[in-house]
């Protein structure tokens, strides 16, 4: 078994020491947008940020969105620890009131019901068991959309490294002729460069 994962492990760095074969020393020179890709790779930002949440924002010199991020992130993993161990709770009470009104057993766990649950009717409990059940799956789903969200802003924000805004850029609303509606209306000038 050690020598298939060695084998395994041997191969797959021969693959990653291997040159692609789209590669080639005589390819045509880079625009200014592709050069500060290449140098600034998104696909990293986003493969970094998908590993450790706020690794793409470092890696982005951005760090002051990982607070953010770990806030965010923080936020909704507390939720569904408070929604677990109420969840828990609640089944058990549910469960110890059920056994005792079918089977009329589990008197004696009555006593290790959490006080406030104690008073609590049969059908409250299971209402607020499945409430909790369902805020614990909305839970991990929001952890798993900001987790998400952090990888689209490290990738946007490493798209958005070479987005010019000098002072050559302008927007001017001018009145204008529409060929295509044949009317006239204002119009929507967008001047880059000079």
């Amino acid at each position: 078994m050690k020598s298939f994962f060695f084998f395994c492990y041997v191969s797959f760095c021969l693959l990653l020491s291997l040159p692609s074969q789209g590669q080639d020393s005589a390819q045509a020179p880079l625009n200014r947008y592709d050069a500060a890709t290449a140098a600034h790779p998104p696909k990293k930002a986003a493969l970094r940020s998908a590993l450790l949440p706020g690794w793409g924002q470092v890696y982005n010199k951005k760090i002051w969105k990982v607070p953010i991020i770990y806030g965010a992130l923080g936020s909704s993993g507390a939720i569904f620890f408070y929604n677990l161990n109420n969840y828990q709770d609640t089944r058990f009470a549910y469960r110890v009131k059920y056994n005792m009104r079918v089977n009329r057993t589990d008197s004696a766990l009555f006593n290790q019901i959490k006080p406030n649950l104690q008073p609590l009717p049969e059908e409250s409990l299971k209402y607020y068991r499945n409430q909790f059940r369902r805020d614990i799956d909305y839970s991990v789903l929001f952890f798993l959309v900001l987790w998400g969200l952090n990888v689209v802003d490290a990738t946007v924000d490493a798209h958005l490294k070479t987005f010019d805004v000098g002072n050559d850029l302008s927007l001017r609303i001018a009145p204008g002729y529409s060929e295509t509606a044949s009317t006239h209306g204002l119009s929507l000038r967008l001047m880059i460069g000079k």
